[in-house]
């Protein structure tokens, strides 16, 4: 995208990402006084923007999750329509998801360092914990449950920030799924045993699904892939794992135990909140002396993607300096 294009009260300066569902696009938006700001704009594919009931269950789940407001969930701006097209705007992450992280760091020959990891998915429970406890205005629990919490819905700035992305999206599309084929595709890897049966499900679902996260960043490698979509699903329905001490033999037994426990079949073995997660890891990184901090994580993302930031900040400055 050479030149800002116009849309609604934004201006779309490059499309950074698209799905099966949305596209999303690096935007800003202008007020008086030279006031601007950038954002992420999330606008719904013209083939789904059709699925009635989708659109209808993609704007309720958007009006709670406008209500989150926490440092490690990505704060929605706007709801809106602009020519038949729905969108969100949120808060421009200027970073890497985890999925890209975890990508880079195979490139490198190793996987994230165990108090790196350890941080990261703290946050992200620290995220979930906030929105599985989330109360409406009369003091009722919502029953928030993410349902995708995957690598490409993390996304880590180069600040050192964590944030999750996508609250109340995915109930959306999980059940616009049974007629828009191809929305959860290659998401299959991150879901939970009980999610992939159809069962109902609860904020243990979202625990799954980090500790798939966890494994991942600590091993380098998937956990749950296999040669179709069919076996991958197999593979999660059977909680086929190998401990991630056979990938990675610098893994303590204690942290070991901890992601074992994350992802254990069967709900009630699991945590029971995201918290405890949280907890267990935090006990683990003390008594270990795996201390980090957001300045360790900034400094490692602005040394790994040095080359990146560079060529961003100058597409940033040029898309500046032109009038829209």
């Amino acid at each position: 995208m050479k030149k800002p294009v116009p849309f609604g009260k934004y201006y779309l300066l490059e499309r950074i990402n698209v799905g099966g569902m949305a596209e999303v696009f690096r935007a800003k938006s202008f007020g008086v006084e030279g006031f601007e700001r950038l954002v992420a704009v999330k606008r719904i594919l013209p083939n789904i923007a059709e699925d009635r009931d989708f659109i209808k269950m993609f704007i309720d789940e958007a009006k709670i999750a406008v209500q989150l407001g926490h440092a490690n969930i990505a704060q929605i701006f706007d709801l809106g329509v602009v020519d038949n097209a729905y969108y969100i705007a949120l808060e421009h992450v200027h970073g890497r998801d985890l999925r890209a992280i975890f990508d880079r760091c195979r490139t490198q020959g190793e996987p994230m360092s165990i108090a790196q990891a350890c941080f990261v998915i703290m946050k992200v429970c620290e995220g979930l914990d906030y929105a599985h406890n989330k109360r409406d205005q009369s003091g009722r629990e919502i029953g928030l449950v993410h349902r995708d919490v995957s690598p490409q819905n993390v996304l880590v700035s180069f600040e050192g920030e964590v944030k999750l992305i996508d609250f109340g999206i995915a109930k959306a599309a999980d059940k616009s799924a049974k007629t828009q084929a191809g929305i959860l595709k290659g998401k299959f890897g991150y879901m939970s045993p009980e999610q992939v049966r159809g069962l109902p499900i609860d904020r243990r679902s979202d625990i799954f699904s980090t500790g798939i996260c966890l494994y991942e960043m600590l091993t380098g490698e998937r956990l749950f892939v296999g040669e179709s979509d069919f076996s991958t699903l197999e593979k999660v329905r059977n909680v086929e794992i190998l401990p991630p001490s056979t990938y990675n033999r610098k893994i303590p037994d204690e942290l070991e135990r901890i992601v074992l426990k994350a992802l254990a079949k069967d709900t009630d073995d699991r945590y029971q909140n995201a918290i405890d997660l949280h907890d267990e890891l935090q006990a683990f990184v003390y008594t270990a002396s795996e201390f980090y901090s957001r300045k360790d994580l900034a400094a490692w993302m602005k040394r790994t993607f040095a080359r990146e930031i560079e060529e961003e900040q100058r597409e940033i400055c040029r898309v500046h300096d032109e009038p829209p």
